[in-house]
């Protein structure tokens, strides 16, 4: 298996790249089954002819509207962190609304980059649906 971001080769049970540090499947620089480097925005790769381009499921996909309200009116509380699986950023949310507050206009920030479109992935990679 080769690093989709700088080509390296990675063991198969790898999390992470060793070399540039990214994440496995993550980057769109190198064919994650040949290494061939593959022009942006490909669906295959023009060595192997191996999909690039996973399919996005559906009902795996959470809503932009439903995460950029929430972190407007419930923002303190991490709430839209936890609904997108940033559960690390949103307890720091918690603790800094609790303890400084200034956790409700972070989420207030995030909650308009996420409509305004600036964040537009969850923490799986999986993009935001309208």
């Amino acid at each position: 298996m080769f690093c989709r971001n700088c080509g390296n080769q990675i063991d198969n049970l790898a999390a992470v790249c060793v070399k540039c540090g990214v994440p496995v499947g993550q980057g769109i620089n190198f064919c994650p089954n040949c290494g061939a480097q593959t022009p942006p925005g490909a669906a295959v790769c023009t060595q192997c002819g191996i999909a690039l381009m996973q399919p996005v499921n559906p009902a795996e996909q959470k809503s932009k509207l439903a995460a950029g309200l929430l972190g407007i009116f419930l923002g303190g509380l991490g709430i839209h962190n936890f609904y997108l699986g940033y559960t690390g950023k949103a307890i720091a949310q918690i603790i800094l609304s609790f303890c400084f507050g200034v956790g409700a206009i972070w989420g207030l920030i995030e909650g308009i980059m996420i409509l305004a479109g600036s964040i537009n992935k969850d923490a799986k990679g999986i993009p935001l649906k309208d």
